[in-house]
């Protein structure tokens, strides 16, 4: 993986990386909510079998702390094969995405399966969501900081992101708006945070991502 890591502005306030106490809240995170979700889980994916042909969880490599790559679990929102036949980014009107799948990207349900992810130690549960490969070319050395750390399932770049997601209903240029309108916002903001990573910080993302989720669903990328 070729990135150039080109010393950062040394004026840009040091990141808060990944701390023990925050990786032993993210195993323990993960061993209460597996077992107490592994019945609604169970549900999903069957629901996720039913509706459209393929298997029920969908794996795909991103790039995590260290320029380690790693394979993100999702429940599979997509027809099989989508990945390979159309942009790595993809709108809420996007024709990929079955019917199904579409409630599952809206209520963010897809991404239950990344409790392994967070148990296995690739992800921590608050951070910046980890990056498709092929974007890494596009990150300011500033950017590639985020690198250092732990990506997570939830971060303030992901949810700034899930409420634009009909800036890339244009499936042919999916990619080119994603680098253009939303990706460094995205990586601003995720660097913001890390800046002044707190837990009470951590507590006001996890509320707004119940709110998108839930309270008032977006057309989420």
């Amino acid at each position: 993986m070729a990135v150039d890591r080109a010393r950062p502005d040394t004026a840009v306030p040091a990141l808060r990386g990944d701390t023990r106490r925050r990786r032993a809240a993210d195993v323990v995170i993960a061993l209460v909510l597996l077992p107490a979700l592994l019945v609604p889980m169970a549900l999903l994916a069957v629901l996720v079998r039913c509706t459209s042909r393929g298997p029920a969880v969908y794996s795909q490599w991103r790039v995590g702390r260290g320029l380690r790559p790693f394979r993100i679990l999702k429940f599979r929102s997509m027809a099989v094969g989508a990945d390979r036949a159309g942009p790595a980014v993809c709108g809420a009107a996007d024709p990929r995405v079955t019917s199904f799948g579409r409630w599952l990207r809206c209520t963010r349900l897809d991404e239950l399966p990344q409790l392994v992810n967070l148990l296995r130690g690739d992800m921590t549960l608050i951070g910046p969501r980890p990056e498709v490969e092929r974007f890494l070319p596009r990150y300011t050395p500033d950017e590639l900081r985020l690198l250092d750390v732990r990506p997570g399932v939830i971060g303030p770049g992901a949810l700034y992101v899930a409420e634009r997601g009909g800036e890339l209903d244009d499936t042919g240029r999916a990619e080119e708006r994603y680098v253009a309108l939303q990706l460094h916002a995205k990586l601003a903001l995720d660097l913001a945070y890390l800046s002044d990573r707190r837990l009470t910080t951590d507590l006001r993302l996890v509320a707004r991502a119940v709110s998108i989720s839930w309270l008032r669903p977006p057309r989420r990328s």
